[in-house]
């Protein structure tokens, strides 16, 4: 199995190639969504 980690400054085309990636069918693991996630109200991580 290939992992590949996907980084970048701002504007340095981190999504366009994120979606290629997911249009292509490859599975995408995006930490911007996740960390936004886990402090969202009302979430125990928040409360912490």
């Amino acid at each position: 199995m290939l992992i590949v980690g996907l980084t970048g400054g701002i504007a340095s085309g981190k999504t366009t190639v994120s979606t290629m990636f997911h249009e292509a069918g490859i599975p995408i693991i995006d930490a911007d969504v996740i960390s936004r996630e886990v402090v969202e109200p009302g979430t125990t991580v928040l409360e912490k």
